[in-house]
Formats: C-alpha cells, structure tokens, sequence
C-alpha cells in the first residue's frame, strides 16, 4: 500500500467515525480541504461512492459500510502497533544483538551491561565477543562497544564510561625483593634478570 493510499484510508475511517469532516480533520491533524481530497480520491480510485454528504451531515454508503467493516480493524491494529513501539522509548524491551571488543570486554563489559541490565530489564542482549567489524549493521549487530580512538566518523557514537584510569600493583614481597619500578622498563629488566638466576641456580 502506497503512502497516499494509506492516507486516503485514514480520511475515509476517521470521517467515518466521526460523522464529521471537522472533528476528523482535527483528530487527523490535517486541513478540511485536505480531508474532503483524500476522501475523493479514494472514491474515484475505487470507483465507487462512498458517503453521502451534505453541508450539515455525512452518511456511509452500502458500500461505504462494507469498506469501514474492513479497514477499520486494520487501521486500529496498525495503530495499536505504533503506540506499542512509542511505550518502549520509556521502557525499552527486546532483544539487542551487541559486540564489544575482546579487550573491552575483560576489563569493562560486566560493571558497564550489570548497570544497564539492572536498570532496564526488559531487555535481552546477545553479545559477541569478538574483534569488531568494519560494518556492525551488515554484521547483523545492534550496537557495538570498542576504545574511542577506533570509531569511525559516520558513526553515532555515546560515551558510556569515562576515560579508564590504570594502576600498577605489586606484593609487599615483589617490592621487599626487587624494589619499586619507576618505569615499564623497570619491570622487564626485573623479569629478564629473574630468569637469569634461575639458569644459574639450576645443576648441570
């Protein structure tokens, strides 16, 4: 079904109902003129009269009658299924396939989706673990969670943690034997020296 139509349809239910061009074309949100086109138009596509109307009232046809039956159901289903849709955007539902990065998801997927599992739990995630696609629509995904340097331009991207803030720890024991490293470099000379006494410790 074509736009204009589905457009004609609407006219023709909401005048219906309404026995009035006036109220249909407010609940409609269009003009009485555009009203009295569509519901012309209709009828010359169909070939057929519709309504008889007047200056002071509007009366369904025989085969008025018989489209109403028809299309009004189909009309209130479609609309049932849009206001259904509206409800989600204050209490979202369903499944979103997402895929996060494999070093994300070690350190920051579990407090990040807990969060948003505890706060909407309508929803169901399928998540890949993989490394991210170049395209995670023709991937067959929803949404994707990735280091911020690798986002491509054209793509709608929402911060969903701050910048990570990285630590360095060792034992009291590590520290007691081998001191505190000042740089990373520190730590490798430790490891490669560790490694050497333990060559030398060994029997021949």
């Amino acid at each position: 079904m074509r736009g204009m139509e589905f457009a004609e349809l609407a006219a023709f239910a909401a005048i219906a109902e309404h026995r009035s061009f006036a109220k249909a074309a407010t609940r409609l949100g269009v003009t009485r003129s555009t009203l009295s086109q569509n519901l012309r138009s209709l009828e010359e596509r169909l070939g057929v009269r519709l309504m008889n109307r007047t200056t002071r009232s509007v009366a369904l046809t025989e085969a008025g009658e018989r489209l109403l039956a028809r299309v009004q159901p189909a009309l209130g289903e479609l609309a049932s299924a849009v206001n259904q849709i509206r409800e989600t955007r204050h209490d979202p539902a369903g499944l979103i396939r997402l895929v996060v990065q494999p070093p994300v998801a070690t350190f920051l997927m579990g407090p990040i989706l807990g969060q948003f599992l505890t706060r909407y739990p309508g929803v169901r995630l399928d998540v890949a673990v993989i490394e991210m696609p170049d395209d995670i629509v023709k991937g067959g995904f929803d949404a994707g969670i990735r280091m911020g340097e690798q986002i491509e331009r054209d793509m709608i991207a929402v911060r969903v943690m701050e910048q990570p803030r990285f630590l360095v720890v060792a034992s009291p024991q590590y520290l007691a034997r081998f001191g505190t490293p000042t740089t990373p470099r520190d730590l490798q000379l430790r490891i490669e020296r560790t490694r050497c006494a333990g060559l030398a410790a060994r029997p021949l």
